[in-house]
């Protein structure tokens, strides 16, 4: 089995199925197959050969999975790339995947342009729109009339992804997955989510996640499901195509849910065709997933908690498992291991505070040209997070922090997210992100960035008092910061390194 093959099978079995819904257009799949094709075979007249690595630097469209099983198809590996990031980074990318031909929409023609100058290792830019700039050539001189399936032998130990962690710490690395991992992650998010070939899922996370990309994407065409593709996120928009295209799961991280929260007319939308709804990427805080289960009509929630090491994996809450689990992030769930352990890998006792440690099919090969790095997570056959977490009694897991961003003050441990739960809690919050920022008398002080509902400026000493109401005094912050908007990554995390340095040096913000 590889990635690319299971196209062919149903280009086979159901050949006249609609496969991809993207604008104005739809394709069955066995016309997706041959677009496939086409552009696999004009790679191999390019002299494209196994194990090469492609990055792909598009916005969501039928042109991103076409392009992505080409490149399964001819057994080349597969390097998705963040179109938010800058020119620096992009560069740093290119080069560190070693990658020797790149795709990309022609709205970041001059972006790769940029990136590629001077990249020895880039043999060929290829734009899937008009426009070029020198040296890079156009998908139509690329593509061929040849629709038939390549013969390239592709085996499931093939090197399948090099996928780019999310950076929320610093220089983001490559994750190194092969096809056999990817389906495996693929098999297990069908069984958590209980998905089959009648689903009909939107795809408006991006493509070049770990999430949106294995978990729904690569599985749903594993299935042979229907799946929308919408560009970028537009809440109403959203919530038009649940209705028009009667879509049966939806995944979105928590912002996402938030956002559909605020679309004053959304009752007008008919979702009762959504039985299963899906979060994860960042926390959830239990008052959005009880607003959002109202919205929906349905108390099907899944929460999905992992990290791209794992595939991405890790543990799963259950929608049968809200009712009495809700708040926790759940167990380690089919074919995956999850422990939580001290500083000597020993488990810990319930209620105690450890780093969750992972073991699956599905948990990467290594970080891409990084020993060092990957000695450090994967040991003995286990994926250590950097993620702090209890276990309860009955086995249930709950995230407490990362290890770099819990904050200590006056030698006290306060857990970022506890705080950020309470935040939530307030009537005229929208968003809130917590940081510790130093202190020369505590160390650290706790400091909440937040995002108000309305333009109306908020009451931070009635913020403040909120939080006495609910938190140990050491845990309150004691600085209240308003944003426009908290920054985060394409996934939805918070970018809280550019907290702490914004805060850090300028701590007026206001």
């Amino acid at each position: 089995m590889n990635v690319g093959s299971t196209i062919e099978r149903h280009a086979r079995s159901i050949p006249e199925k609609i496969a991809i819904y993207f604008r104005n257009k739809s394709y069955s799949y066995d016309h997706f197959n041959r677009e496939i094709n086409r552009i696999a075979n004009g790679l191999i007249a390019e002299g494209v050969r196994k194990g090469d690595k492609i990055a792909i630097m598009m916005k969501n469209s039928d042109m991103f999975m076409f392009v992505y099983y080409a490149i399964m198809k001819v057994g080349a590996v597969a390097v998705p790339v963040n179109f938010r990031l800058t020119t620096r980074e992009i560069t740093y990318i290119l080069n560190d995947s070693d990658s020797s031909i790149v795709f990309f929409d022609d709205e970041y023609c001059e972006t790769i342009y940029k990136s590629t100058g001077g990249n020895e290792k880039i043999n060929l830019a290829i734009s899937i729109g008009a426009r070029i700039a020198p040296g890079q050539k156009n998908l139509d001189e690329v593509i061929t009339n040849n629709e038939f399936n390549p013969t390239i032998q592709v085996d499931e130990w093939d090197d399948a992804q090099i996928l780019y962690t999310s950076g929320t710490t610093g220089l983001p690395k490559g994750v190194l997955l092969d096809h056999h991992r990817v389906l495996h992650a693929s098999i297990r998010n069908a069984m958590i989510q209980k998905m089959d070939s009648s689903d009909r899922i939107l795809h408006i996370a991006p493509l070049f996640h770990a999430a949106q990309l294995n978990v729904f994407m690569i599985t749903c065409n594993y299935l042979g499901c229907t799946q929308v593709i919408h560009e970028t996120f537009d809440p109403k928009e959203v919530l038009k195509a649940i209705d028009m295209y009667k879509i049966t799961l939806y995944f979105g991280v928590p912002t996402m849910y938030n956002f559909l929260l605020q679309v004053k007319d959304r009752d007008k939308y008919d979702l009762t065709s959504v039985t299963r709804c899906t979060y994860g990427a960042a926390p959830m805080p239990t008052e959005l997933i009880k607003k959002s289960m109202k919205m929906f009509g349905t108390d099907q929630f899944i929460n999905l908690c992992g990290l791209t090491e794992g595939g991405p994996g890790g543990i799963a809450l259950l929608p049968s498992e809200h009712k009495d689990k809700l708040g926790t992030c759940g167990k380690a769930q089919f074919n995956d291991e999850a422990k939580v352990v001290n500083d000597f890998g020993e488990q810990i006792n319930p209620g105690e505070i450890g780093e969750l440690i992972l073991r699956s099919e599905s948990v990467m090969k290594e970080y891409y040209k990084k020993p060092e790095e990957t000695y450090k997570v994967l040991r003995d056959g286990w994926l250590y997070t950097g993620d702090l977490a209890t276990i309860d009694e009955d086995g249930y897991i709950n995230l407490v922090d990362r290890k770099k961003d819990m904050i200590i003050s006056g030698g006290e441990n306060i857990y970022s997210t506890e705080v950020e739960q309470i935040l939530y809690k307030h009537p005229n919050i929208l968003e809130a992100a917590v940081v510790g920022i130093p202190d020369e008398v505590w160390g650290e002080t706790v400091a909440a960035v937040i995002v108000a509902k309305t333009e109306q400026k908020l009451d931070h000493n009635e913020i403040i008092a909120f939080c006495r109401n609910e938190l140990a005094g050491y845990k309150v912050p004691r600085l209240i910061f308003e944003y426009k908007e908290i920054p985060r990554n394409a996934s939805g995390k918070v970018l809280k390194y550019k907290l702490r340095d914004e805060l850090k040096t300028s701590p007026i913000k206001d």
